[in-house]
């Protein structure tokens, strides 16, 4: 059983920064493409960015291109969102997921992925 957990979350103001870090608890994290998605009230799960397991291959969502950065540390087991230029619709609870299935390319479908974190908070104030 993979566990995932997010922070770094927080409340900064448009125009700010903040790095979001999910640590994932197991071995095979190596093997795993990383994904995050956000939550805000009243919408729909939203896909942000995904990193395949060699960090090589990056995935984003146009709303966050050009802004929001994923990488990973594999010696840390830990995947990062770097994320500046925050706008107010930005805020949401941000939220990592990994595969089950080892080398599995990236995916901004949930249902790609079989393990998620609870989830960080971030809100931007306008």
């Amino acid at each position: 059983q993979v566990q995932l957990v997010e922070s770094g979350g927080g409340l900064v103001q448009a125009g700010g920064s903040l790095r979001l870090s999910c640590a994932a608890s197991d071995r095979t994290f190596g093997r795993r493409a990383m994904a995050w998605f956000r939550q805000a009230p009243g919408k729909e799960q939203e896909f942000v960015a995904a990193i395949d397991w060699s960090g090589v291959s990056t995935n984003y969502a146009d709303s966050v291109k050009g802004r929001f950065t994923i990488s990973r540390d594999s010696a840390k087991n830990t995947a990062y969102l770097q994320m500046n230029s925050l706008e107010p619709e930005d805020t949401a609870v941000y939220l990592c997921a990994a595969p089950g299935v080892s080398y599995a390319p990236t995916s901004r479908r949930p249902a790609s992925y079989d393990y998620w974190g609870r989830g960080t908070q971030v809100t931007v104030s306008s």
